[in-house]
């Protein structure tokens, strides 16, 4: 499966695939040229099938980079395993607003 950020509906983004440590390097690049240009815009994540400590730290990233460009990020469809790696990595306090 082919790991990409695509659009769902306006306002939608979608994560597809592995969010892992070999696939961050291309999909922050895709994030980069993404244009943020909504208050608010919403990822939803149920096409994910595994994030991973990599991909923890680029959501967090990509949540910081729409905010530089004043866009809220909701997240949607968050797995259990993501959530697990929120407390793991002690970054509930971070995404607590995104959800």
């Amino acid at each position: 499966m082919t790991t990409k950020l695509a659009v769902r509906n306006p306002g939608v983004l979608e994560l597809i695939g592995n969010v892992d440590r070999d696939t961050v390097p291309e999909l922050w690049k895709n994030i980069q040229s993404v244009n943020f240009d909504l208050p608010e815009m919403e990822l939803a994540l149920d096409k994910v099938k595994r994030f991973d400590s990599a991909g923890l730290v680029m959501l967090i990233h990509l949540l910081e980079h729409a905010k530089n460009r004043k866009c809220h990020i909701m997240l949607s469809f968050v797995p259990d395993e993501l959530k697990i790696l929120f407390q793991l990595y002690n970054v509930e306090s971070v995404i607590e607003k995104h959800i």
